[in-house]
């Protein structure tokens, strides 16, 4: 079943008319079969729509045009049941526009040894038939994945899924749009960036507003509204009784309550996946948003902090590659250390760390907020759940971009943490905090990440590459030297790929 909604995946069939109708009606019958599985499947959640058997330029050239102009198509998986003659395919991969995979499989899994036949060998001859295929790819210099194997193998169709997410996250970003209200914070270098060259590489649009623009959409929020979502607050989190009935705190949950009801109706009206804020710009609101964007997050929202227009966009992207999966997808902040017997990272924001990634219903409490505004803000309260995940930080190089990953394994804290008044996270970063700050640090991550545990290394690697950019990775095997060597590599690579 997709969790996708309508987005999906074109399953297209190459042969040719050199084998006859009888054949050709089988690599029909065969194609379908092989779409019924991935759409039984548990592993497969992208819906797959089986596209008539090409077997000519024009009927090549014909599906990837349709492709190009169906809003649900987000990407298409090429198959050579027979071989497939590739100048066929120029046209059509010239004009290509969505994302694609080469499913290098045969139908069959295992050879009828009594009965093989050379009628059999014509039919099922994606062997070299993809191999034809590949060489046109290479030739054209087209990005695509491949992945090998009998296409109801469950490692095969998580691949298959590893590559859907990805591409349903390159949809998003080629139709998400970021609010932005205020500017970054001042004198911070990372956050910044090239607003149009963004949009040129990956899509995404960015659009300004001024406070007082969204005060007022606020300040429309009606008390009935308010009081209705504070009913929401208690049944979703642990709330002190104190806390309700202390007229003040209660007063702090309405401001919150009214926060989050104008921010998410000024995104739904404007059309708007992301948003960010800043601490140093909050005229007219009555203070920076805590609960409000914490919620927010878990609706589906991108956010970045301090006008981290990048991250915010990375976030709500990572949120829709996770669709289905289990784990959450946060705005993350490397904060604080903790050196002992193995290194530790205490990840955290001043307010904003989204209760998908929460191990425990989360608290919901008032403290106060002490960085550009001084003032009480209601906000969530919750550690992180243990596992494996991920930190992503998307940056602008000046001629380029890279986006940088980093393995970790999240932790339950050795102790509770009764006077940090924020959310937070603890992990061990992989290899482990020497080599990955010191290799994070060379690569010029941010300090602001997008932390999941439900979207993969593969899921961003593929996404890097439908997007054309960079992708450095720190995991159990770098190592120092060489991960400088590779930079320097790349950096060579993306200067010569973009010509003169």
């Amino acid at each position: 079943m997709s969790v996708f909604g309508q987005k999906e995946v074109w399953f297209i069939t190459g042969s040719q008319h050199l084998y006859g109708p009888k054949v050709l009606e089988q690599v029909a019958k065969d194609s379908e079969q092989i779409v019924a599985g991935f759409n039984a499947s548990a592993e497969v959640g992208m819906n797959v729509v089986c596209k008539p058997t090409v077997k000519s330029p024009e009927e090549i050239h014909a599906v990837c045009q349709a492709a190009n102009v169906e809003p649900n198509c987000v990407g298409v998986v090429l198959w050579m049941h027979t071989f497939s003659p590739a100048k066929m395919w120029i046209a059509g991969l010239n004009e290509l526009k969505k994302p694609f995979m080469h499913l290098h499989t045969q139908f069959n899994a295992e050879l009828p040894w009594a009965d093989i036949d050379m009628n059999y060998m014509n039919t099922h001859q994606s062997a070299h038939g993809c191999r034809e295929f590949g060489f046109i790819g290479t030739r054209m210099r087209k990005e695509r994945k491949v992945v090998v194997g009998h296409w109801a193998n469950q490692d095969v169709q998580t691949q298959i899924d590893d590559w859907c997410r990805a591409a349903a996250g390159w949809n998003e970003s080629q139709n998400l749009k970021v609010a932005r209200f205020g500017d970054n914070m001042r004198q911070v270098a990372v956050t910044e960036g090239d607003k149009v060259a963004a949009q040129i590489q990956f899509g995404y649009e960015v659009h300004a507003y001024g406070l007082g623009e969204l005060s007022e959409v606020v300040n429309s929020v009606s008390d009935a509204d308010v009081n209705a979502q504070i009913d929401l607050y208690n049944n979703d989190y642990v709330i002190s009784t104190e806390t309700l009935k202390d007229e003040y705190k209660l007063k702090m949950l309405q401001n919150e309550a009214r926060l989050e009801l104008g921010m998410e109706k000024f995104l739904v009206e404007g059309g708007f996946g992301a948003f960010t804020n800043c601490f140093e710009n909050l005229a007219g609101l009555t203070g920076l948003p805590g609960l409000a964007t914490q919620r927010l997050m878990s609706k589906g929202y991108g956010y970045g902090g301090e006008g981290d227009w990048k991250t915010s966009a990375m976030v709500r992207i990572m949120k829709v590659m996770a669709a289905g999966r289990e784990g959450g997808t946060s705005f993350m902040e490397d904060y604080t250390y903790n050196f002992g017997a193995k290194d530790q990272v205490l990840g955290a924001h001043m307010l904003e760390v989204c209760p998908s990634i929460a191990a425990e219903k989360p608290v919901l409490d008032v403290h106060l907020h002490t960085i550009g505004m001084r003032c009480d803000v209601a906000r969530l309260l919750f550690s992180g759940k243990a596992g494996p995940a991920i930190n992503v930080s998307p940056i602008d190089m000046g001629n380029r971009f890279r986006i940088i990953v980093n393995e970790v394994e999240a932790v339950t804290p050795p102790a509770d943490t009764p006077k940090l008044p924020v959310a937070s996270a603890l992990w061990e970063p992989k290899p482990n905090l020497s080599i990955a700050a010191a290799a994070w640090i060379h690569a010029g991550g941010a300090h602001h990440t997008a932390y999941s545990q439900a979207v993969t290394t593969d899921n961003i690697a593929d996404y890097a590459e439908m997007a054309g950019v960079e992708l450095t990775v720190i995991d159990e095997e770098t190592r120092i030297r060489q991960f400088k060597n590779e930079l320097r590599q790349n950096a060579a690579y993306y200067a010569l790929s973009q010509g003169i």
